[in-house]
């Protein structure tokens, strides 16, 4: 699976547990998880299946703040997200790379701060798999 914007890795952890892990990751990256959409629920509850999915939402507050100092329309891409999903059969973990955050917002000189973040959520995603 390779998209410029995304970080994903395979796992041969269950699903259940490599959402568990990510969490356990995610605090001690010193980030906190905002949300977890169990979008497989979501979905069942209104009569559609699909395999297993969990957007996994995490913030870390230094560096939200110093994004939305920049810019307030940023915040329509926050916070983060890992998402842990199935896809034949086998677990994935995949990241948005927060280094699009700079290529959307040019003007807001976002290349240190996305790097950063980026830095984090990969090494969440690579530790966590």
């Amino acid at each position: 699976m390779g998209y410029p914007f995304a970080y994903t890795v395979c796992t041969p952890k269950a699903f259940d547990d490599a959402v568990a892990v990510v969490e356990r990751k995610v605090a001690e990256k010193g980030m906190r998880v905002q949300h977890v959409h169990d979008v497989q629920a979501t979905l069942a509850s209104k009569g559609y299946q699909i395999k297993p999915l969990k957007i996994i939402e995490v913030c870390d507050a230094p560096h939200a703040h110093a994004v939305l100092s920049k810019d307030v329309m940023i915040s329509l891409m926050m916070p983060c997200k890992i998402n842990v999903f199935v896809r034949d059969g086998t677990t994935w973990i995949t990241a948005l790379r927060p280094t699009v955050l700079a290529q959307f917002f040019p003007e807001a000189g976002l290349d240190t701060v996305a790097r950063e973040v980026d830095a984090i959520l990969v090494s969440i995603v690579d530790e966590a798999a």
